[in-house]
């Protein structure tokens, strides 16, 4: 009986969720790319704060590792007309980026004769 109880508890769980994700579809302010979910909150804000916002929701600032998750990315700069800050820095060596940890990047999309490090790679 316990088993029973705890599955529908847990099929609640998940048509809620549900629920609550479509609703953030519908409002453009989530979606989805290899299982993760990219998410705004339509907000300006500067570097620093969102990468200190994504934390508090319990994720980090987004960075693409796929043709997948760029267009995910590239979904809300395109439907909010706006620019979206990457988890990816200048390295010292000029003109390469890495990931914030340090890491080498795995999947780029540069524009031709990017990067630059002026903002428009």
């Amino acid at each position: 009986l316990a088993g029973n109880e705890n599955g529908d508890i847990i099929h609640q769980l998940e048509h809620r969720i549900s629920r609550l994700e479509g609703v953030l579809r519908l409002n453009k302010m989530i979606t989805e790319s290899g299982g993760k979910i990219f998410a705004t909150n339509e907000k300006r804000a500067d570097f620093d704060s969102t990468v200190e916002k994504c934390k508090e929701a319990g994720g980090s600032i987004a960075t693409p590792r796929s043709p997948g998750e760029n267009d995910a990315i590239l979904y809300f700069v395109k439907y909010f007309n706006t620019y979206a800050y990457l988890g990816i820095k200048q390295s010292l060596i000029p003109g390469k980026f890495q990931l914030l940890n340090g890491a080498q990047l795995t999947y780029t999309n540069w524009y031709p004769n990017e990067p630059s490090g002026k903002g428009e790679e």
